[in-house]
């Protein structure tokens, strides 16, 4: 299956996050299995109708993050189950990011949790 990625300049994300953030969730819920090669940088920039470096910024924090590697002969592909993070260490490294981003906003610490709440019931929600 073919990756999937789509930028949206309006929801206020930078655009490599949201690269990024498409990317791993295709391989945590394995649209991207192991050794699925990531379309090169250039060509997924020219795709997504962004800068070379802006993808290969989104390349080089998948990898640090153990998502991916990169060989010269093989491109960039996915790693194993076993090299990526479990979902309780992305969960944490979200709610870290969540935390930071709602202490900036200088809400308190209950009105961030129930915007959690309202978010993940909005999920379950039937699509209008």
């Amino acid at each position: 299956m073919p990756l999937r990625v789509v930028v949206d300049a309006e929801n206020g994300v930078p655009p490599w996050r949201q690269v990024h953030d498409q990317i791993a969730r295709a391989i945590t819920t394995g649209s991207l299995p192991r050794d699925a090669r990531l379309p090169p940088i250039r060509q997924l920039s020219r795709d997504l109708g962004l800068a070379s470096g802006t993808v290969a910024r989104v390349y080089r924090e998948l990898e640090a993050a153990g998502w991916v590697t990169t060989a010269r002969a093989r491109g960039t592909v996915v790693t194993g189950p076993a090299d990526r993070p479990d979902p309780a260490t992305l969960l944490l490294g979200a709610a870290a990011e969540y935390a930071r981003h709602s202490r900036e906003l200088g809400v308190t610490p209950d009105e961030a949790v129930d915007a959690v709440r309202v978010a993940l019931a909005n999920l379950d929600a039937p699509p209008q």
